[in-house]
C-alpha cells in the first residue's frame, strides 16, 4: 500500500495489524514535508519533536489495544487553532511570534483520540481571503499546478493533504474556506452545522460564522474525524449541547428515495461551462443511484455575497480590536505616545486585506450607518436562512457547484477584490444560514480538480456524509492525484 495517499481507515488497519508503527508512519510524513514543502509552502510551523513524542505514545496505546480509529494518525492543523507551547500565528505578522498558552478544544479532542500533530498550516491572514495569498508567510502553491492558488483561507491545510504531506487536516470555514480549497485541491472538505464543533481556542474572524471542519480524502474519513471533533463545550456559548451521533453508522445505506434539490440560481452567468458540465454529470450520477432530482428555489441566495461582506467585516473589526500593541502580539518600536503605539502597531502588524475589512466593518457599525448596512444585512441573512428551511421541507440535500471555476494563477485576482470575493459565491449562503455542507471531487477540468457541493439541513451531517460516501463508491475522482505525487 502507498502510505502517501492512504486513508485513515486503511492506515488504521496497518497500525492495528502492526504492519507499521505510528512512529514509522509519522517519520514517513515528516520526511515528505522536509523534502517537498519548500515548493508548496503549506506549513508555517513544523513540529517534529512533538510529533515523534505523540507517535511513541500512540504506539503504547496501540500495544495495549486501547486505540481509537485515529490513534497514530498524523494530522496537520490550520494555524488558527491554538496549541499549547506551539507558535500560533493566524498567518499574520501581528501574531508571528505568539506561543499559545492553551490548546483549543477541537485539537484537544483530536489529540485525546490519539492523532499526531505534524505542524501548523499556512492560511490567509486571520482567515480573510479566498486564495491563501494574504498570508504574512507567503502564498501557498497548489500541488496540482504550483503556479496556481490552492484556494483559501485554509489553503495550507488543503495543499498539505493534496501533496500527501499528512493523512488529514483541520480547517475553518467562515464563508467557504474549507469547501472552496477542497474543490480546488481535489479533496473532501466538510463544514458542519454551526456550533457542532467548539470554537474555543480558535482565533476569531467572524464569530457568528466561523466553524471548524476538516479535509480528508474520503467522506468516510470525514465522518470518522467529525465523531471525534464534535461535541458540547462549556467554554463556548455557541457550542450545541447535543449528543454526538455515530456519523459512520449510516454511510452504507443506499440513496433510493432520497430527494436531491438543484437551484437554477447556481447555474447562471459566472460559472465556467466545463465546471457546470461536470457538476451536472455528478447530479446525473446521484440520479442513477436512486436519488430523485427536484427543482427548488432559493430566491435570496443572490443577496448572500452582499450580506456576508457587511456582516463578516463588522464582526472582524470588533474581534481584531484586541490587537492593539499593549497586551500581546506585534508592538511597534519606540512609540511616541499611546496613540502612536495603537496606530503603528496595527498599521504595521496587519496586512492590506485585514485592514480593508476592518475599515469596512467599522464603517458598517458606525453611528448613522448601522441600520442602513449591518441591520439590513442581518435581515437578509434571516431571509436566506428561511429559504433553506423551506427548501429542506421538499428535499434531503441541495447539490450544486462549490466554486465557479478551478484554481486560478497566483496573483491573477489580488488587485481585483470583487473577482476574488466571487470565488465564494456558492458557499457563503450555507455559512450565513449555519447549515452543514461538504465539497467532494466531481472531475477534472483542464487537469485541475472541480468540486461538487452538497448542502444539508441542520444537524444532518450524517445524511450529507452518506450521500458523499455513496457517490465516492461509484466514482474515483477522489482518488485522483497531482502528477507531482506520482513521480
Amino acid at each position: 500500500m502507498n502510505l502517501n495517499n492512504a486513508t485513515i481507515t486503511e492506515l488504521h488497519k496497518l497500525l492495528t495489524d502492526k504492519a507499521i508503527s505510528a512512529t514509522e508512519l509519522t517519520q514517513h510524513f515528516l520526511s515528505r514535508i522536509a523534502e517537498n514543502d519548500s515548493e508548496i509552502n503549506s506549513f508555517i510551523t513544523i513540529t517534529p519533536e512533538v510529533a515523534i513524542e505523540e507517535a511513541k505514545a500512540a504506539d503504547l496505546v496501540l500495544a495495549k489495544g486501547q486505540h481509537t480509529m485515529l490513534t497514530g494518525i498524523p494530522m496537520a492543523h490550520k494555524d488558527i487553532f491554538c496549541i499549547e507551547d506551539i507558535r500560533t500565528t493566524a498567518g499574520s505578522k501581528m501574531l508571528a511570534n505568539f506561543i499559545a498558552p492553551y490548546t483549543s478544544t477541537c485539537i484537544e479532542k483530536l489529540r485525546h483520540a490519539g492523532t499526531v500533530t505534524l505542524g501548523k498550516t499556512n492560511m490567509d491572514e486571520f482567515a480573510m481571503g479566498s486564495s491563501n495569498e494574504s498570508s504574512y508567510f507567503g502564498p501557498v502553491h497548489n500541488p496540482w499546478d504550483k503556479t496556481k492558488v490552492p484556494g483559501g483561507s485554509s489553503g495550507g491545510s488543503a495543499a498539505s493533504l493534496a501533496a500527501c504531506l499528512c493523512v488529514a487536516s483541520t480547517g475553518t470555514d467562515t464563508g467557504g474556506s474549507i469547501r472552496q480549497p477542497a474543490s480546488m485541491c481535489g479533496l473532501t472538505g466538510l463544514k458542519p452545522t454551526y456550533g457542532r464543533i467548539s470554537r474555543w481556542g480558535m482565533i476569531a474572524f467572524a464569530s457568528s460564522l466561523d466553524q471548524a471542519g476538516c479535509f480528508t480524502r474520503t467522506a468516510e474519513d470525514a465522518a470518522i474525524l467529525l465523531e471525534h471533533m464534535a461535541g458540547h463545550d462549556s467554554k463556548d456559548s455557541t457550542s450545541l449541547n447535543l449528543a454526538v451521533p455515530e456519523f459512520t453508522a449510516a454511510l452504507s445505506e443506499p440513496l433510493a428515495g432520497l430527494k436531491v434539490g438543484i437551484c437554477s440560481d447556481y447555474f447562471k452567468e459566472g460559472l465556467e461551462p466545463e465546471v457546470e458540465n461536470l457538476v451536472m454529470d455528478g447530479i446525473k450520477e446521484l440520479a442513477k443511484m436512486g436519488a430523485e432530482v427536484v427543482e427548488i428555489e432559493l430566491p435570496h441566495t443572490k443577496f448572500s455575497l452582499s450580506a456576508y461582506y457587511v456582516i463578516a467585516p463588522a464582526e472582524c473589526s470588533a474581534n481584531l480590536s484586541r490587537y492593539d500593541g499593549v497586551r500581546y502580539g506585534y508592538r511597534c518600536k519606540d512609540p511616541e505616545n499611546l496613540e502612536d503605539l495603537y496606530k503603528r502597531s496595527r498599521s504595521e502588524g496587519f496586512g492590506s486585506e485585514v485592514k480593508k475589512r476592518i475599515m469596512v466593518g467599522a464603517f458598517a457599525l458606525s453611528a448613522g450607518y448601522y441600520d442602513a448596512y449591518y441591520r439590513k444585512a442581518q435581515q437578509l441573512r434571516r431571509l436566506i436562512k428561511n429559504d433553506f428551511v423551506s427548501a429542506f421541507e421538499q428535499v434531503d440535500v441541495i447539490v450544486g457547484p462549490t466554486a465557479p471555476g478551478t484554481a486560478f494563477p497566483l496573483g491573477a485576482k489580488t488587485n481585483d477584490p470583487v473577482s476574488m470575493y466571487l470565488q465564494d459565491i456558492y458557499t457563503i449562503a450555507a455559512s450565513l444560514a449555519g447549515v452543514p455542507a461538504i465539497s467532494i471531487p466531481v472531475g477534472l477540468s483542464k487537469g485541475m480538480p472541480v468540486g461538487l457541493q452538497l448542502i444539508g439541513n441542520y444537524l444532518e451531517e450524517a445524511k450529507l456524509l452518506r450521500v458523499a460516501h455513496q457517490f465516492q463508491q461509484q466514482t474515483n475522482w477522489h482518488q485522483q492525484q497531482p502528477q507531482s505525487n506520482l513521480l
